[in-house]
């Protein structure tokens, strides 16, 4: 690869790393978010996911709900939501999210949750009258009592936050503890906001960020690149606005037309109609080269993947110990997961279903992995080292075994020779560049039955995902025979 004025090529890297067979010969993305993917777990019962289980150290946990109701239906959402439902559609739903608390409670032999972190996702979930907020989340916090220490986080849309019903809103949140908002701006740029079909303006969002600022909460704002009819201008724009407005993080996600939710979002048909519109994979790339410079240039580094912050005591508490110490967190609401020490669980997207479980006395998880060790291994390896880094300590601790020790090792060494991780003492880390393509890079270890693309779609080059094989049916055979 040619050394440039800013140390590496991004666009010569991507080539690099295609021929190298890690990236598809597309280029299409598939984000490393979970390990399995959600769209890969299999049927699981009730019985059979808590089979074994045994609780976390002190009985402590994080905490997901999910609230799915928005205003509209964005074009680039893969998961499933109800539009403008009526108030007594909430009002169900949220005694139903009551009712697999008081069974989760039940089921762990306990009269409340003791919280590490907390984050209320959705959809949107401030899309609540304040008299439903404020139900939800006085049963929430007598449940999971919200201490001082805690991390407290809601992702909302702006149009939530704003005029006196939004005040009133963020009034409710303070009150109840809520000391952190991420805030889904995705763009400041009105005629992107109309393609993405978002129920805000630029102005509106701005104005969003300000009054929860005013109200004193932290607050993460998101973006998305790549997206039909962005320019490397309007880009730029955006990336320098948002770093004025004194927010203590911001996200980039990369816009992604392949599901990794369970509905498959509206951009994915868009992208088949209207090629003419589509920004290149190489332009995306430089999208995201160019955000970081500029968010570098006003003092906010990665301090977690795609999470940009002037200070580490900023980034979300929640996914630093779901995806890099590895910690038990448990999900609750519709499509929610819990992710345990060895296992993954998953409730139904079907409302019907998620009803029909809480009615029956039974919680609603329908699928979900008991992880072998061989996936317990590779879930070891992918969420910490793509997100942070990953310890080697901290790899034993969560498999029994040395990272040294087992056939994965081969992987590393190839990814170590490719420039895009690096090894100390303590520590495997991805470099600037396997940062850069995190998500494509701690792909190597995924198992065959979870690799995003068909085979075809790689080059037979070192970093073939195909062509790692790291002895998974050694590992089992061992795990079942102890």
């Amino acid at each position: 690869m040619k050394s440039t004025e800013n140390g590496w090529d991004e666009i010569e890297l991507y080539h690099d790393l295609q021929q190298a067979g890690l990236i598809p010969v597309h280029g299409d993305f598939f984000p490393a978010v979970h390990y399995p993917p959600i769209t890969r777990y299999a049927p699981l019962t009730e019985e059979e996911a808590y089979a074994g289980f045994q609780l976390p150290e002190n009985n402590t946990f994080d905490i997901y709900v999910h609230i799915p109701f928005c205003l509209k239906r964005c074009i680039f959402c893969h998961y499933p939501s109800k539009y403008n439902a009526p108030d007594e559609e909430k009002d169900r739903y949220l005694e139903a999210l009551k009712g697999e608390m008081n069974l989760f409670l039940q089921r762990i032999g306990a009269n409340r949750i003791r919280t590490r972190a907390i984050l209320i996702g959705g959809g949107t979930p401030t899309d609540l009258t304040p008299k439903q907020l404020e139900y939800f989340l006085q049963y929430f916090t007598e449940r999971a009592p919200v201490r001082d220490q805690v991390q407290f986080n809601y992702d909302v849309d702006p149009n939530s936050l704003i005029g006196p019903v939004g005040l009133e809103r963020l009034k409710l949140l303070k009150d109840y503890g809520v000391n952190r908002l991420t805030i889904g701006v995705q763009s400041l740029n009105d005629p992107i906001l109309k393609g993405m079909n978002r129920a805000h303006t630029a102005a509106e969002a701005i104005e969003s960020v300000n009054n929860s600022l005013e109200a004193g909460f932290k607050v993460n704002i998101e973006f998305i690149f790549g997206f039909p009819g962005q320019t490397m201008d309007i880009w730029n724009e955006d990336i320098r606005l948002a770093s004025t407005l004194n927010t203590d993080e911001i996200q980039l996600y990369r816009l992604k037309y392949e599901p990794y939710g369970d509905q498959v979002g509206i951009i994915k048909n868009y992208r088949e109609k209207k090629q003419d519109n589509l920004v290149s994979v190489e332009e995306t790339l430089r999208m995201k080269r160019s955000a970081i410079r500029i968010l570098a240039e006003q003092g906010y580094l990665e301090n977690l993947r795609r999470v940009y912050t002037r200070s580490k005591d900023n980034i979300s508490r929640y996914a630093y110990n779901q995806c890099c110490r590895l910690l038990d967190q448990v999900g609750f609401g519709q499509t929610a997961f819990a992710s345990y020490h060895d296992r993954f669980l998953l409730n139904p997207f079907s409302f019907e279903e998620y009803y029909g479980a809480i009615d029956s006395g039974r919680l609603p998880l329908n699928r979900g992995i008991v992880r072998s060790l061989s996936e317990q291994m590779r879930w070891s390896i992918i969420l910490p080292l793509k997100n942070y880094y990953l310890p080697k300590k901290l790899f034993y601790r969560r498999t029994g075994h040395y990272l040294e020790d087992t056939p994965f090792i081969s992987i590393i060494h190839r990814l170590i020779d490719m420039g895009l991780v690096e090894e100390s003492d303590m520590n495997y880390t991805l470099t600037e560049q396997g940062a850069f393509f995190a998500d494509e890079v701690t792909e190597a270890f995924y198992s065959h039955d979870y690799i995003p693309f068909p085979e075809s779609d790689y080059l037979p080059g070192p970093l073939n995902p195909y062509n790692n094989d790291p002895g998974d049916v050694i590992y089992d055979q061992a795990a079942r025979s102890n």
